[in-house]
């Protein structure tokens, strides 16, 4: 080999041993590419920010008035729904993120590139995540507005914060492999909507789940968005959901979900990725 040649990039292994600097470098410098891209293409965040929104009007100024929850007002019921209904369509988001990426060659470019798959994923999921908090910031603050009133302790707000960021990454990470096994981005969102959409109503997010009846309720009761829903309203609003056992224990099942996300889909994701940069 010549002193001119390019050696070929260490492409598709973790960052190596006593470098994590670098990874952490990495990641940073792709997750800032990630947001730099919201203001040439603003519309990307449509779905965390004016989504939100529109569900809140619908369902508090339009359907609001025929539901009736017990011991709670309607405001307060739904706000944490929707918070935990903004986690969810992150899966949509993200796919359709990655999806994009893969379609127009991004990943290819990141080939010649010293720099590891895991970097690559992970500035994805960052950039994801920080969207994602924006749109909560301006759900949140929406609905503070609107006269919504959390109860909420020192300790309960910590616990959420941390509940919430451990649920944006694994939702993340699921949309991330669905973005690299579904390769258009109209097909993520056309399966992301048939999917997380259905899910999101039967969780409890706008009408409670004990009046529903027998199949939905029983969908309803192992969904685990209505884990991450019940968290939302148990720690915001301190309702018990009662139910199954998820529902009973909200933060443990939601801990438990987004463990097992993360421990599927991370792997998936990797393991995905490495052979389709190698094929």
């Amino acid at each position: 080999m010549t002193s001119g040649s390019v050696t070929p990039a260490r492409f598709g292994g973790p960052p190596r041993s006593g470098r994590p600097a670098r990874f952490v470098r990495h990641t940073a410098l792709l997750t800032g590419r990630s947001l730099r891209a919201i203001p040439r293409v603003p519309e990307r965040l449509l779905d965390v920010t004016i989504q939100p929104i529109v569900f809140i009007l619908l369902f508090l100024y339009v359907f609001g008035s025929a539901i009736h929850v017990h011991g709670i007002s309607y405001k307060d019921y739904l706000f944490p729904g929707i918070i935990g209904q903004s986690l969810a369509f992150g899966v949509i988001s993200t796919g359709t993120a990655t999806s994009a990426d893969m379609t127009e060659g991004v990943i290819d470019r990141f080939r010649s590139m010293p720099i590891s798959r895991l970097s690559i994923i992970n500035g994805e999921v960052m950039g994801q995540v920080c969207e994602q908090v924006l749109g909560l910031v301006i759900t949140a603050g929406f609905g503070l507005a609107l006269g919504w009133s959390p109860q909420l302790t020192l300790a309960h707000a910590i616990e959420l914060a941390v509940l919430l960021a451990l649920g944006m990454v694994a939702f993340t990470w699921c949309g991330v492999l669905v973005g690299l096994l579904v390769r258009s981005p109209d097909a993520v969102q056309g399966m992301g909507f048939i999917i997380i959409l259905p899910l999101t109503f039967m969780a409890g997010t706008f009408v409670p789940i004990a009046g529903m009846d027998a199949i939905p309720r029983a969908i309803a009761d192992w969904d685990p968005i209505s884990a991450l829903v019940a968290t939302v309203r148990s720690l915001t609003q301190g309702v018990p959901t009662g139910g199954s056992w998820q529902l009973a224990h909200p933060e443990l099942a939601m801990i438990g979900w987004c463990v097992l996300l993360m421990a599927v889909c991370v792997p998936l994701a990797l393991r995905r990725l490495h052979r389709t940069v190698a094929a």
